[in-house]
């Protein structure tokens, strides 16, 4: 090679890597994900101020703000029984939005409304559970049994016996239902607008039994105006001491929990997705936010967004035969 074609090879590299040395720092930069969050997070819950969801969206707001860096705002978006703000964060395209939802919305929601409007495997990403709890099984004071002879005296009784709920659909009518499915019961079924109507007509003695959130339980048992006789998943008796589960009193098998879950939509990243459950965890770890979520009838979530899942795809199995059987309990 003569010295001129060296000398022209050598300035072409050299152009080369002037060039490359220019690029880098953009490509740097592409590769390299922006910051996450760089806003406020929109929490969206799907009832009104006071309500349950509200308590545990509010009490999470504080440690999510402090592990993420940026507020957390709860945002009620009531409707349709929590559906009108499940199928806002389902179609949200906004990395910024997330949802506090309840379990029927992130399991059977095509089941359960004729118009859902989304389908949860689809367009949700399950983040990680906030708070649960068993439904307990309430008694009319009217009522002269207790315990286990009051279980037997359900199906003595066939449809003589009713069940109050806040209505058709609703995760306490669901739960009941399972129940009934499981035990061979009859009850009957009355609707009511709501659970405090539900409650009234318990003590009235217009209704048997219910299926009631603790929340609600609590102080009328704590009274003893209001017989518990057992809850529908583990951990009732660190909310109720001495109330046992319902499988340890002639109903084994049966389980059901009502949750609230962090779900965000597809649109955001893993790595968004994945830092958030990150953060809710570090929060439930919280020895006084466990204490403020058990003084609202609630326990703290566990677990990760592939524990969400398989609880979904659990509740999933349990409720979609018992939907299917029942078409005319779909709503609109």
């Amino acid at each position: 090679m003569s010295a001129a074609s060296f000398l022209a090879d050598r300035r072409r590299w050299v152009g080369r890597l002037a060039v490359a040395a220019l690029a880098t720092p953009a490509l740097v930069r592409a590769a390299v994900p922006r910051a996450w969050p760089q806003r406020p997070l929109r929490l969206v819950v799907g009832f009104p101020g006071g309500s349950s969801a509200d308590d545990i969206a509010r009490t999470l707001a504080e440690p999510l703000t402090a592990a993420l860096g940026q507020p957390v705002l709860v945002d009620n978006r009531p409707g349709q029984g929590g559906l009108l703000a499940a199928r806002l964060v389902a179609q949200a395209d906004d990395d910024h939005v997330a949802g506090l939802l309840l379990n029927l919305h992130l399991t059977v929601a095509p089941w359960l409304y004729a118009e859902a409007g989304y389908d949860p495997a689809q367009a949700l990403q399950p983040v990680g559970v906030a708070a649960g709890t068993p439904l307990l099984l309430c008694a009319s004071p009217e009522l002269p049994e207790r315990g286990a002879a009051l279980l037997r005296g359900v199906a003595q009784a066939g449809a003589a016996w009713h069940y109050g709920s806040p209505g058709v659909g609703t995760p306490f009518h669901l739960a009941m239902e399972l129940l009934k499915a499981h035990a061979g019961w009859t009850t009957g079924h009355v609707a009511y607008p709501g659970n405090p109507q539900v409650v009234n007509a318990l003590l009235a003695g217009e209704v048997q039994l219910a299926l009631l959130p603790p929340t609600l339980v609590l102080p009328l048992w704590r009274q003893g105006k209001l017989p518990v006789l057992g809850g529908t998943a583990a951990g009732v008796e660190a909310l109720l001491p001495g109330v046992a589960e319902l499988g340890r009193l002639g109903l084994a098998g049966f389980a059901y929990e009502h949750w609230y879950a962090l779900a965000v939509p597809r649109a955001w990243s893993a790595e968004a997705a994945a830092r958030l459950g990150r953060a809710l965890r570090l929060a439930l770890r919280q020895p006084a936010l466990q204490a403020a979520l058990r003084r609202q009838g609630w326990l703290p979530g566990r677990g990760d967004a592939a524990a969400l899942r398989r609880r979904i795809e659990a509740q999933v199995r349990q409720l979609r035969p018992l939907l299917e059987r029942h078409p005319s309990w779909r709503m609109p």
